[in-house]
């Protein structure tokens, strides 16, 4: 009788604790604190360059006007036809995959109804405000829709991050869209998961919350508006905030370094998929950035590999660029609407609730 007893209140209590250990990992809510350490935010204004000028012509631009890519220079895209910039498949069968070779085209101009917002002229794909221009173009790479957002501003003060709830923590999430709407960004993109890894460095708009290194590659957005990528554990994270890092991600790899690809043919994050949807951001030229995402899961969208991810990116003129959270989390807003189709379950098209995101407002 009293082995038994012994047997129940051991597997009682065995129960008890996997069940706390799965709800601390994945479902309760906890506020990080931490010490707060803080950039000199003086030099953004010194940030801000003096040529950039916005016309009355500029503001009347449609896309067209903020090129991204150069006539010639893609080889293997093929602009999506649609007046919709996110069409939903008319049919989703998740695991049936098809890859299909796509035709060299140049990206084509939606079809769009111009709208006027009270701080810029908003077009179905684009946005000028005088500071902050934003095109928004759909591509057709390796079977697969990417979502290309051409972004020039006048400082990079307009280059910002949000918690979910406005908080550092864990299991603290929102979905991409409604994070963006309690900030009224113009575009977001999801950020690194920061909340789903203890480790990694977090800066977000020159705070410094978490000095505790990861393993990998850190994307550095600096004061001047310039990217760079630091290895793990080569500098601290209180080092790079005295360098002036606006903002630390930690998730990787790097995509492109100085215009040439940076992963091989089988690099990949974890045990994640060769063809997976992504979300990454590259910049182009001073204050020139450009956010991607890329569908995946379905039979109208594959997803892309790094490699092949990396190589669109490279075409397109990016000299930098990073890899953040992807898979589910991928996700594009731009004028409180959804650019893409996320794919949070692998069986439906619906957005994933998410710790962090970047976006332009």
């Amino acid at each position: 009788m009293k082995k038994h007893l012994w047997t129940i209140c051991f597997s009682t209590c065995l129960f008890a604790f996997t069940l706390y250990v799965l709800l601390d990992t994945f479902v309760i809510t906890r506020a990080w604190q931490t010490d707060i350490t803080a950039i000199d935010t003086s030099f953004i204004q010194s940030a801000v360059p003096t040529d950039f000028v916005s016309t009355d012509d500029d503001i009347q631009a449609e896309s067209s006007d903020i090129p991204l890519i150069s006539a010639g220079t893609v080889n293997t895209i093929e602009s999506v036809q649609t007046d919709n910039p996110a069409p939903k498949p008319a049919s989703y069968r998740p695991g049936s995959r098809k890859k299909k070779r796509s035709e060299t085209a140049e990206p084509s101009e939606n079809s769009i109804t111009e709208t006027v917002s009270a701080s810029g002229t908003a077009a179905g794909n684009s946005y000028d405000d005088g500071h902050i221009k934003i095109s928004v173009q759909t591509y057709e790479v390796e079977g697969t829709a990417v979502y290309v957002a051409d972004v020039q501003l006048s400082s990079i003060e307009y280059l910002k991050t949000a918690f979910a709830y406005d908080t550092y923590g864990k299991n603290v999430t929102a979905k991409t869209s409604e994070i963006a709407s309690a900030h009224n960004a113009i575009l977001a993109i999801n950020g690194d998961y920061y909340g789903a890894q203890e480790k990694g460095y977090v800066i977000r708009n020159g705070i410094l919350f978490r000095d505790t290194a990861g393993n990998s590659e850190v994307l550095c957005i600096n004061a001047d508006g310039s990217l760079n990528i630091v290895k793990p554990g080569t500098v601290t994270a209180e080092e790079l905030l005295e360098q002036g890092v606006w903002q630390a991600f930690s998730f990787g790899p790097a995509l492109v370094a100085d215009g040439e690809i940076a992963v091989s043919e089988k690099t990949e994050v974890g045990r994640a998929k060769a063809s997976n949807p992504r979300t990454a951001i590259g910049i182009i030229d001073d204050l020139h950035y450009v956010f991607v995402v890329s569908d995946g899961r379905t039979d109208e969208s594959e997803g892309l590999s790094l490699y092949e991810l990396a190589g669109f990116l490279q075409q397109i003129g990016v000299k930098t660029a990073y890899n953040l959270d992807g898979g589910g989390s991928s996700t594009m807003v731009f004028n409180g609407e959804i650019i893409n189709n996320p794919t949070t379950s692998g069986s439906s098209i619906k957005e994933r609730s998410i710790s962090d995101i970047i976006y332009i407002g």
